[in-house]
């Protein structure tokens, strides 16, 4: 089943395009990234499938649904972002019992043992929490909910490394038991490729790429060596990012359309040949020279 459907989804803030003519399917029952640099368009279209903002232009459905004032998208929906607002007058511990009451999944004991784990108070306010602090709690609430679409717009702001990864950990743990379509924006993609299942990036509020995220790990290779033995290695071939590397030296990623043999010569030329994450490639792809920073230096 396709949870979210976009067709040349355009979204306009005042004469800035925030999305541009957008394409994608996301089916359910997967955890996909939303990937891209900051001003990408991410937390955009992530409030137009939580129905918050409605498109400018094209077409969007979540659940076979226009989702904007959507009910139901709503009811099947939790939107987890670090400017969540909640009544000053409830204690966090009232605020998961009235979350009880909103969400038909909603697991309580979940719930209480996240918030226990992290130690909260069930006397805190959520306005006085430190800003780790209240993501942490943002992100009880997103899981607990268990929403048939979960989304996740840069969840672990602020939270420090050992926090960030017991999110992660427990959304997998949780996902696995209970699956459900989760979407988690970041601009950070390295942590997050353990617990994903496929990667949406994009740029300039334009579907860049779309793929699952084993098949991205293989999408390019880096090749170092001379500048002389790289240059006539990618003088035909699809590059996506140059560097070089002390005087005389060069590392390139390119487009792994290789064959085996053709790898084995690479090799045999004194090249070293080595694997691109996908956190570097979705770096390198999004960046607007191939040379990436060098290029401001060499041309000076």
């Amino acid at each position: 089943m396709k949870v979210v459907e976009c067709n040349e989804l355009t979204k306009e803030h005042g004469q800035r395009k925030a999305l541009s003519n957008l394409s994608v399917t996301i089916e359910e029952n997967k955890i996909t990234g939303l990937i891209g640099r900051n001003g990408s368009g991410k937390t955009t279209l992530l409030k137009i499938l939580a129905g918050f903002w409605a498109e400018s232009s094209g077409q969007v459905n979540v659940f076979s649904n226009r989702p904007f004032n959507s009910l139901f998208v709503s009811a099947n929906t939790v939107f987890v972002d670090d400017q969540m607002n909640f009544p000053t007058a409830l204690t966090l511990k009232e605020i998961l019992e009235q979350a009880s009451k909103f969400y038909e999944k909603w697991d309580m004991d979940l719930a209480l043992r996240l918030f226990d784990y992290f130690s909260f108070d069930s006397k805190q306010i959520h306005n006085n929490l430190s800003k780790g602090n209240r993501s942490t709690f943002n992100m009880i609430i997103g899981l607990a909910s268990r929403c048939a679409l979960t989304i996740f717009d840069e969840p672990t702001t602020g939270m420090d490394a050992a926090v960030r990864k017991d999110f992660y950990r427990a959304l997998l743990k949780d996902y696995l038991a209970h699956p459900r379509s989760i979407i988690i924006s970041s601009h950070y993609l390295d942590e997050l490729e353990v617990v994903l299942e496929d990667v949406l990036l994009i740029e300039e509020g334009s579907n860049l790429l779309h793929m699952p995220i084993e098949e991205l790990k293989e999408y390019a290779i880096g090749l170092s060596g001379s500048s002389d033995q790289i240059d006539g290695w990618i003088s035909d071939i699809d590059v996506v990012h140059t560097n070089t590397v002390g005087l005389d030296s060069k590392y390139a990623a390119v487009k792994n359309d290789f064959t085996g043999e053709a790898l084995e010569q690479i090799k045999r030329s004194g090249v070293q040949v080595s694997s691109v994450s996908p956190g570097d490639l979705c770096v390198y792809l999004t960046q607007t020279t191939t040379g990436g920073i060098d290029d401001v230096f060499d041309r000076s």
